[in-house]
């Protein structure tokens, strides 16, 4: 069982806002609140899939997803949004953040230009420490995305862990870790939410 108290107080030591929900739908209800008239874009995330954000923020903002396939959107489209929401690959309880990109849309957007940038964490995504959190990034996450976009990657089709491919297809490009807010970053809020979602 992670210690969400420990990993807040960390967190806020290194100046990051954070807030704590029960549920996914109680998440979701605090962003609407929060996010209203705004633009907002989104990076690829099962996270904030399942949780149904894009489709209820954008009901009263502008929103940008290179997921929505309607609309044709490219990930460059959300790196002018005044708002930034996706999730993170890996979390210690130490206050380590960890995101693992393949094309850098994510890994950018989450460093610098937007004036607020949400990351929104279920419990599975936390661990004890720096190593399992990037263990867990690399050998959980990064695969079982790769499985998910059916690409032809050794993790995707073979066991679930990095094999440090050399492969086209390969969607862990380039790592981030924060050890604490960027400088020039806007505002950085962890939602942590107390079930397990996305990968």
């Amino acid at each position: 069982m992670s210690n969400i108290a420990k990993l807040r107080t960390n967190l806020e030591r290194e100046g990051f806002q954070t807030s704590y929900f029960e549920t996914a739908e109680e998440a979701s209800a605090y962003l609407d609140q929060a996010l209203d008239g705004t633009t907002i874009g989104f990076g690829g995330s099962q996270t904030v899939r399942d949780m149904g954000l894009y489709e209820r923020l954008s009901s009263h903002n502008a929103c940008v997803w290179h997921w929505d396939k309607e609309k044709n959107v490219i990930p460059q489209d959300a790196t002018n949004a005044e708002v930034y929401i996706c999730s993170l690959n890996g979390v210690s309880e130490n206050g380590e953040l960890i995101n693992i990109d393949g094309g850098g849309n994510r890994v950018a957007s989450g460093l610098f230009g937007h004036k607020k940038v949400y990351f929104i964490i279920g419990v599975n995504k936390i661990a004890p420490d720096y190593e399992q959190a990037l263990w867990r990034a690399r050998n959980t996450a990064g695969p079982l995305n790769a499985r998910r976009l059916n690409r032809k990657t050794p993790c995707a089709q073979g066991e679930v862990r990095c094999h440090n491919c050399r492969s086209p297809e390969r969607i862990c490009a380039a790592l981030v870790v924060y050890w604490e807010k960027p400088s020039l970053a806007g505002d950085i809020e962890v939602v942590i939410v107390n079930q397990d979602l996305g990968f």
